[in-house]
């Protein structure tokens, strides 16, 4: 079976179809990684074969000119209509007003660069699956224009399936579907006509569990989630166990990476933990400005999570999905210090099944998050919950038992 997997330039979101794409591949499979050039090297340095596809205007270029409000109207959050997702009983006149905005903004932005050049290679090396990441709809334009089967593999809570069940639902008869009609006019270039599976694909890949997703009405594929972050090097210094409870810090790569800086001030982290009978060990940018640093504690600008983890006690971060779901399969208790998107919405959910506790990061103190620290270190309720949503995670099937699931359905 000819597999492509396909992502605009987010190189997180990439990390998140690794394991899947290997799976696919050590089962036999052919598989290509259809990316911008810019992150053709991240797709080699996997061990995979890139294809380099249309050029590397992104959405991240737009708003590092313009700023995010030009883009989105919003300074953090999802924007318009994805900030629907959650409701029961969402607007349909703001559902449909942020469809319009998205699509012809945000989504254009991230897939008009690669739709031709994806399409012309899919024609010509004819995949029998394409499977995408989920605003890049540039996959589902793709597989319709080639004839393949296609779905998505989610990189967070699925907002754009949810958003969808919102739009079709409340829809009123010969009402506009700015999204539809985008991705139709792209259908009807390539000879064929505008399906529902072009917004949300034939199925969808989950990777996180049961307790903290929330489904929208369609066919969902569980897959377990494995870390990979990319090539690393284990230090040294991760070999000698810790004399004292370890901590573990980090508030994950998009944030800095995008805008500059993090959502919530690291010093304030770091004075929570001054005094405490702890480690810390805290991944920050060379370019982070402190000033002061408590004993006992480490700064390094990077180390492997896994890594990290399985020597941690307690591990505090931004709540991003790879970063809570790689703690959670270590069955570690979670501080969570969310921001923006589903971070949110994943810490609450962590914190409602005890293994974790959040603190919305424009909300977090010096105070409240060594109170918060101390009681994931000391009471036995947070090692039983973190436990429980490991074992959890474990029973998910593997991305090998995905594999082998897609291609038994691609064979049916």
């Amino acid at each position: 079976m000819r597999v492509l997997l396909t992502t605009y330039a987010e190189r997180t979101h990439f990390l998140m179809m690794v394991p899947l794409a290997w799976a696919l591949r050590t089962a036999g499979h052919d598989v290509r990684v259809a990316v911008q050039p810019k992150l053709a090297g991240a797709v080699t340095g996997a061990g995979l074969t890139a294809v380099p596809v249309g050029h590397d205007r992104d959405l991240w270029d737009l708003l590092r000119r313009t700023g995010p409000e030009h883009l989105f109207g919003v300074e953090t959050g999802w924007p318009a209509p994805y900030d629907t997702a959650a409701l029961s009983t969402p607007d349909w006149d703001h559902v449909l007003r942020g469809y319009r905005d998205i699509a012809v903004r945000w989504h254009k932005t991230s897939n008009v660069p690669l739709i031709n050049d994806l399409v012309d290679f899919a024609r010509w090396w004819r995949p029998d699956l394409v499977l995408w990441e989920p605003t890049t709809y540039a996959g589902a334009i793709a597989a319709k224009a080639c004839g393949a089967a296609h779905g998505r593999i989610l990189i967070g809570e699925d907002v754009f399936g949810l958003t969808r069940d919102h739009f079709l639902r409340l829809r009123p008869d010969g009402a506009p579907d700015p999204l539809g009609e985008w991705l139709g006019a792209y259908a009807r270039k390539y000879g064929g006509e505008f399906s529902e599976d072009m917004v949300t694909g034939q199925f969808t890949i989950d990777q996180l569990p049961a307790s903290l997703r929330h489904r929208a009405s369609l066919e969902h594929v569980p897959m377990r989630y494995v870390n990979y972050g990319g090539a690393a090097v284990v230090p040294d210094w991760l070999s000698t166990p810790p004399s004292r409870p370890r901590v573990a810090l980090t508030m994950g790569l998009t944030a800095h990476d995008r805008t500059g800086g993090y959502p919530v001030d690291l010093q304030d982290v770091l004075d929570a933990v001054d005094g405490l009978d702890v480690e810390l060990v805290a991944t920050v940018t060379p370019e982070t400005r402190l000033s002061r640093v408590p004993s006992r504690t480490r700064l390094v600008p990077f180390v492997p999570l896994t890594a990290l983890l399985t020597t941690c006690s307690v591990a505090i971060h931004h709540a991003g999905v790879g970063t809570l779901a790689s703690t959670a399969l270590r069955g570690i208790p979670q501080l969570t210090l969310p921001w923006d998107v589903d971070q949110p919405t994943l810490g609450a959910r962590l914190a409602a099944q005890d293994a974790g506790i959040s603190i919305h990061a424009t909300e977090a103190t010096t105070e409240g998050i060594r109170d918060a620290l101390v009681r994931l270190l000391h009471e036995p309720a947070y090692t039983k919950g973190a436990a429980h949503l490991r074992d959890e995670m474990l029973a998910m099937p593997s991305p090998n038992d995905v594999a082998a699931h897609l291609a038994a359905r691609r064979g049916s």
